[in-house]
């Protein structure tokens, strides 16, 4: 069996950590098993069924570039840990551990790009000179979707990795819908508009209430549904009470049950200031939802015939009524669309064991 080592930042249930876990559930780990090293020290969401499916968890300090104590922590770890792949989660600062796994002989580095920009604050040049380094360290470059990958290898060669999902358990099933609504205190006049996704610049969740705000004016049984947690979400939380709509505004943290939340939704709503290949996109697609996102999500991660794309410089009266228009379009079954266009779980797993395999059994 190979021990596969993924480097990331947290195994919380964002859209990267959840794609790496629908991989690890569907892998035969008699032959490929995970082992996780993290840049945090508390326990993440997903770190017990890590432990339960037989992975291991390591801690490193959080990822400091100018820290001598952090590579020398890195080193000590490759010392004591012999691995033969290391596959790595970090998009530009990816280039630091890999450096280090070189130096320490190990002989496959995956570098994985999952995003096409980064948020814009004080870091941002610093990532941007620490994506360059990345093709000096990494043998092996992946990437979520076509924009990632341009964006992140600067015209080096990449092979594309979808962010694949278990498509079966999102199919449309209006048992579960009405459960669902039930459950969440819905009746069946309200317009339930969704989001998943965490709380931080890029998801633009102030346009999410901004627009919801305009919706609701026009529709008083609009209610919004955000899912994730996340630094930003005090403020979020802050702008719903002085808007005046907190009773319409359902904030429902990290949950395990998504794929039956969106059956609940009537569109899903994804303003993005960048993406890679959100897997958030692809869930509300396989639950048959309309969608209405930002033309900075990359269009290739559009698999059905109800994702409509817009630009953000658009009024805001414009998006609350194509949201409108939307949630006219019936719900149905969208699973062979999903399958069809390559994004079920099953095949993935298999392509990416093969992959990692071949470097250790030459299949």
């Amino acid at each position: 069996m190979i021990r596969v080592l993924q480097i990331v930042t947290y195994m919380g249930r964002g859209g990267l950590e959840t794609m790496i876990m629908n991989y690890y559930r569907n892998i035969d780990r008699n032959k490929v098993q995970f082992d996780f090293l993290v840049h945090r020290q508390e326990e993440a969401d997903y770190d017990k069924e890590i432990v339960a499916l037989g992975g291991k968890i390591y801690h490193m300090p959080m990822l400091n570039p100018f820290s001598k104590s952090y590579f020398n922590a890195l080193d000590s770890f490759f010392k004591e840990h012999k691995y033969d792949i290391v596959h790595c989660h970090l998009d530009c600062m990816s280039a630091y551990p890999l450096k280090i796994a070189q130096k320490n002989g190990v002989r496959v580095r995956i570098a994985h790009s999952h995003n096409k920009s980064q948020d814009k604050n004080l870091k941002y040049p610093i990532k941007l000179y620490s994506k360059r380094l990345i093709p000096k360290y990494a043998t092996h470059l992946l990437s979520c979707g076509k924009a990632a990958g341009d964006w992140m290898f600067n015209g080096k060669p990449y092979t594309i990795l979808n962010n694949a999902i278990d498509a079966q358990s999102y199919r449309f099933d209006k048992q579960i819908r009405e459960e669902m609504r039930e459950q969440l205190g819905f009746n069946q006049e309200d317009f339930v508009i969704g989001h998943v996704g965490r709380f931080n610049p890029q998801k633009n969740h102030n346009f999410i209430i901004d627009v919801f705000n305009f919706v609701h004016k026009k529709n008083a049984a609009a209610k919004l549904v955000l899912v994730g947690t996340g630094d930003g979400q005090k403020a979020i939380k802050e702008k719903v009470e002085s808007l005046a709509l907190s009773d319409s505004v359902l904030f429902l943290g990290n949950r395990t049950d998504v794929n039956k939340i969106l059956q609940a939704m009537d569109v899903f709503l994804f303003p993005s200031l960048y993406e890679g290949l959100p897997l958030s996109i692809i869930e509300a697609q396989a639950a048959g939802l309309p969608c209405v996102i930002s033309d900075n999500v990359p269009p290739e991660c559009i698999k059905t015939d109800r994702v409509f794309h817009y630009s953000l410089e658009k009024p805001l009266d414009f998006w609350a009524n194509k949201i409108i228009e939307a949630a006219k379009i019936e719900k149905n079954d969208t699973y062979d669309e999903i399958v069809a266009s390559g994004f079920d779980i099953k095949n993935n797993a298999n392509k990416l064991q093969n992959f990692y395999t071949s470097f250790c059994y030459g299949e």
